[in-house]
């Protein structure tokens, strides 16, 4: 195991190849909130930044979490060889379309339908293990259900919806995206 204090090109190149990431966050009085990302979402910003775009789905734990307390850690694993796992450890925003930084933010994502924020991570460290119990396994292809459902939802009635959900699973608070991307 080693620690870092931001990414080198070793990480960058081993991100980029990665078809999935896994979210964690916490805050105090909740749940554990851990998700599967996919979908080309993930992008390195800078050395000690990156971020990813998030469509909407079935919560929104990762944004609550992070308003209550900021924590979050990204986890990446080589399913092939050579054999790695990389985490990024760090402090989590959401950008939201209506916010003044999303557009400009939003260049570097690509522009999928359904997207309801990115959240940007300042890194505190980076971390890399073995990977040596994690299976080979190789991947069939990207799931295009999710961007398919929100390319056929109204995007009025979609943001209608977001209005409605003001909390997390626990009671966090939301804030809710009021505006669809200007894509």
């Amino acid at each position: 195991m080693q620690f870092f204090d931001s990414l080198d090109d070793d990480h960058r190149s081993f991100i980029a190849r990665q078809p999935v990431f896994f979210v964690a966050t916490a805050a105090a009085g909740a749940r554990i909130n851990l998700s599967p990302k996919g979908i080309d979402s993930f992008r390195t910003l800078g050395d000690r930044q990156v971020g990813y775009l998030d469509l909407g789905g079935s919560g929104n734990e990762t944004h609550a979490h992070l308003a209550a307390d900021g924590r979050i850690t990204i986890m990446f694993c080589a399913f092939d060889n050579p054999a790695l796992i990389l985490r990024l450890y760090g402090r989590g925003t959401a950008v939201l379309p209506q916010d003044p930084t999303f557009a400009t933010l939003a260049e570097a994502f690509p522009r999928l339908p359904g997207t309801r924020q990115i959240f940007v991570i300042d890194l505190d460290s980076v971390q890399t293990s073995c990977g040596w119990g994690v299976p080979h396994m190789t991947l069939e292809a990207e799931r295009t259900t999710l961007v398919k459902y929100h390319a056929q939802q109204d995007p009025a009635a979609r943001l209608a919806k977001a209005a409605e959900r003001s909390t997390s699973i626990d009671g966090l608070p939301i804030r809710p995206q009021t505006v669809m991307p200007d894509w």
